[in-house]
C-alpha cells in the first residue's frame, strides 16, 4: 500500500485478500495498516514504520507479544517530535517562533503538535504557533497567513497530505526563507533544510528480517514489534546557503548526512 495516499485503502486491502497474497506489507500512519487488519485475520501483516502506538492503536495486544497477524517496525515519530524541535533551535539559535503544520484528522500528528511540541516549545523558550492543514486547498490560505505573520522557522508534522504536498510546502519555505523541519529525509532531498527521524533503509531492512521469518513459518503473533534503533539527522547546505542560514561546525558535526 502506497505510502502519501489514503484513498481506497479498504478497497486495495480487499483485493490483496482476494488474490490470496502470502503477506501484507504496510507503509504509513495508522489508517493504512488498520485498512489492512480490517480486511484480514489471517494474512500476515508487516508494519515497515508505522508512526502510531500500535497497542493504543489497538493494532496488537503488547510489542513484545502481537498476538494477532500484525507485526513489524513502530517509527517512534511522535516521541521525537521534541528533539526535531530542538535541533531546529540549536542549528538556528535565533528564531522564536515555529509554525507547526499538522493534519488534524491524522490522530498522531495531531497529538505531536498539541500534546509533544507544547511541552519541547516551553524548554526551548519558544512560541509554537499551530496551523490545521485539512486539505490541498489549505495550503494556499495558510500559506498567506504565515507570510503576513513571519514566524521564524516552519516545523511540518508527517501526514500523507504532508506528503503529496511536499514540495509546495518546500518552495514556500525557501521562498520566505524559512529554516524547516521534517521527519524524513526525502523533503530534505527536495529542498528542506533539516529532518531527523528512524533511519528508513535500517527500517526496511527489518521489515525484510520479517518477511523471512513469516515465509519460513514464524507466526506474527509471535514475532515482537521493534522500535527503531538507528536515527538520522540530515541537512541540506545548499538550503541553509540559500536562505542564509549558518548552521554551527558542532551541530554539523552531529548529522547523519549532509547535502551539498
Amino acid at each position: 500500500m502506497r505510502r502519501g495516499s489514503a484513498i481506497g485503502l479498504p478497497e486495495l486491502a480487499a483485493e490483496l485478500v482476494r488474490i490470496k497474497v502470502d503477506l501484507i506489507v504496510v507503509a504509513g500512519a495508522g489508517r493504512v495498516p488498520r485498512a489492512a487488519k480490517n480486511a484480514t485475520k489471517t494474512i500476515p501483516i508487516v508494519m515497515a514504520g508505522n508512526p502510531v502506538d500500535p497497542v493504543e492503536a489497538g493494532l496488537v495486544e503488547s510489542l513484545a507479544r502481537p498476538g494477532g497477524n500484525v507485526t513489524g517496525m513502530s517509527s517512534l515519530s511522535r516521541e521525537l517530535a521534541g528533539k526535531r524541535l530542538e535541533l531546529l533551535k540549536e542549528a538556528v539559535p535565533k528564531i522564536t517562533r515555529v509554525a507547526a503544520l499538522y493534519d488534524p484528522a491524522i490522530r498522531p500528528s495531531l497529538s505531536e503538535v498539541k500534546e509533544v511540541l507544547p511541552v519541547a516549545a516551553r524548554g526551548l523558550k519558544l512560541t509554537l504557533q499551530p496551523w490545521e492543514v485539512r486539505a490541498a486547498e489549505d495550503f494556499e490560505k495558510v500559506f498567506a497567513a504565515l507570510t503576513k505573520q513571519r514566524p521564524d522557522g516552519l516545523y511540518i508534522s508527517g501526514s500523507p497530505l504532508m506528503i503529496n504536498n511536499r514540495n509546495r510546502i518546500v518552495d514556500f519555505a525557501l521562498k520566505n526563507r524559512l529554516p524547516s523541519m521534517y521527519g524524513t529525509r526525502d523533503a530534505v532531498e527536495a529542498g528542506g533544510l533539516m529532518s531527523y527521524g528512524a533511519d528508513e533503509a535500517e527500517s526496511y531492512r527489518r521489515v525484510a528480517y520479517y518477511v523471512d521469518r513469516i515465509l519460513k513459518g514464524a507466526k506474527p503473533a509471535d514475532l515482537p514489534v521493534e522500535q527503531p534503533m538507528k536515527f538520522e539527522f540530515v541537512i541540506n547546505l545548499k538550503t541553509a546557503k540559500q536562505i542564509s542560514v549558518t548552521i554551527a561546525p558542532e551541530v554539523l558535526a552531529r548529522a547523519s548526512k549532509l547535502i551539498r
